[in-house]
């Protein structure tokens, strides 16, 4: 399987691109993690909710854009399924054996995702119903897409 996540924005925080890269680097034997880094959308400090709307709705268009074609698509959002390592494992599994190929993670900029991204992609899925920043989110899904690989081909995770 190989992976990509697709978000907003870059990681200002070094500790955050030195865990990402970390995880990365880590994945190679595994298939691989691309990692597509689309721009904030500009907005001024006094943004009122049309605004932010309109910048929701924007990046929603370009982070689908951004998805590989044929591509599995899931959504991190806070409305969606929550699952431990293991399920998520098992769904990344019965992918492969469903003859899928290439998996997307999509996460969206500081002021969420839109509801066309929403209806658009196969699954939406919830680390937690805590709220983490999306750059965060984002070393954390590294982490556990590594995590399901290990699982899957049964090597030790904690040692």
């Amino acid at each position: 399987m190989r992976f990509y996540v697709v978000c907003i924005g870059k990681l200002k925080e070094s500790y955050l691109r030195d865990g990402v890269v970390e995880f990365v680097k880590r994945m190679r034997p595994y298939g691989g993690i691309t990692i597509t880094e689309l721009g904030e959308s500009k907005i001024g400090d006094r943004a009122g909710d049309a605004e932010r709307k309109q910048v929701v709705d924007d990046e929603g268009e370009r982070l689908l854009k951004a998805v590989p074609k044929n591509s599995y698509a899931v959504l991190l959002d806070v409305y969606g399924q929550t699952m431990s390592s293991e399920d998520l494992a098992k769904t990344i599994a019965k992918l492969e054996v469903d003859g899928v190929s290439d998996m997307t993670f999509i996460i969206g900029g500081a002021f969420g995702v839109s509801g066309a991204l929403r209806g658009a992609v196969n699954c939406k899925l919830s680390f937690s119903p805590m709220t983490f920043t999306h750059q965060m989110v984002r070393l954390l899904l590294v982490e556990q897409i590594y995590r399901a690989s290990k699982i899957n081909r049964n090597e030790p995770y904690h040692w």
